[in-house]
């Protein structure tokens, strides 16, 4: 089979596409052909083991798995023996931030551990698209005690987790203030934000509106700069360690004051990818893909999701649908 590959941690550069043996599912895993996958910044961390922590899970000092790729969505072709839940044909999508292996043609991955059904209306590209974002998203706001009349900030609203952080904030009825840049105004305004900031004319940090919540989708604030959007009991997030790791310790010294700080570590994949699926049956949520690539365009991906650039979610296209 053709996979992108890699024998090393680094940039795009060491990335390049080969053939591999086709994998075999073991008991209780499928055999999924793959048909779209998403490049995204998670993937641009495991490529390069950045943060190093990350290197603990994906491998120390060579990376694990040699093929990238984090999500997918394709079509189950084999089932291993004792699989209950899934039959030959069936559509799926799945995500696992550790890696998957999923920037190629066939993965292999268990039943139950981070795999659904893709809805009916759905083609690849989309439903792949609803998941690394969403997954995020989801875990961050489960986090959040929200009420009617709750008041939230979604910094970096037009990447693939606050587009998806926005959307599910809106189905939950909250007021959302949304910061982007001008291009993506009318896209973050059809998703239903109550306010928008441009970022490239505008500093958000100057709203004089205060939030229960200030969720950092890309991670390039810090609490210190947020802190006076805050209500007095408001809460920071962002996706991203901080300066110097700050989002890890600052939950624990601001735990008993006003303001604070939370870092949700995200691990309910099941259940991001069943809410996920449930708002898309109820037309609630919506894919938001930015441009294609082929598998032989895999370093010019990555290095366009790497400049910071996107809007919501980079496809690679592994086959035609």
């Amino acid at each position: 089979m053709k996979a992108i590959i890699r024998t090393h941690y680094g940039g795009p550069e060491g990335l390049f596409l080969g053939e591999l043996s086709k994998p075999e599912p073991r008991p209780r895993e499928v055999l999924v052909k793959v048909y779209a996958t998403t490049v995204s910044r998670t993937d641009c961390g495991v490529l390069r083991g950045q943060p190093r922590i990350l290197r603990l899970f994906t491998g120390w000092p060579k990376p694990r798995n040699r093929v990238p790729g984090t999500d997918f969505a394709g079509q189950i072709e084999v089932l291993g023996s004792g699989v209950r839940d899934y039959q030959v044909g069936d559509r799926v999508f799945g995500f696992n931030d550790i890696g998957l292996s999923s920037e190629a043609e066939y993965l292999t991955i268990r039943e139950n551990t981070g795999i659904a059904k893709v809805p009916d209306r759905f083609s690849y590209a989309e439903a792949v698209a609803c998941v690394e974002g969403a997954h995020y998203a989801y875990n961050y706001i489960n986090r959040m005690h929200l009420q009617a009349d709750s008041k939230v900030l979604v910094n970096g609203a037009t990447g693939a987790i606050g587009s998806a952080a926005v959307q599910l904030l809106k189905y939950e009825g909250v007021y959302v203030t949304a910061v982007g840049n001008a291009k993506n105004k009318a896209l973050l305004l059809s998703l239903g934000v109550d306010k928008f900031w441009d970022y490239e004319k505008e500093d958000f940090t100057r709203d004089e509106e205060r939030y229960d919540y200030v969720l950092d989708a890309v991670g390039k604030s810090t609490f210190g700069q947020c802190k006076t959007l805050l209500q007095p009991t408001g809460v920071y997030m962002s996706s991203e360690l901080g300066p110097g790791g700050e989002n890890l310790y600052l939950p624990l010294l601001t735990r008993f004051s006003g303001k604070q700080v939370k870092f949700p570590v995200p691990i309910d994949i099941e259940g991001s990818l069943r809410h996920v699926t449930s708002l898309i049956e109820q037309e609630a949520f919506r894919a938001v893909i930015d441009r294609y690539y082929s598998m032989e365009q895999i370093r010019e991906a990555y290095t366009y999701v790497m400049s910071g650039q996107k809007t919501g979610n980079v496809i690679l296209q592994v086959r035609a649908e």
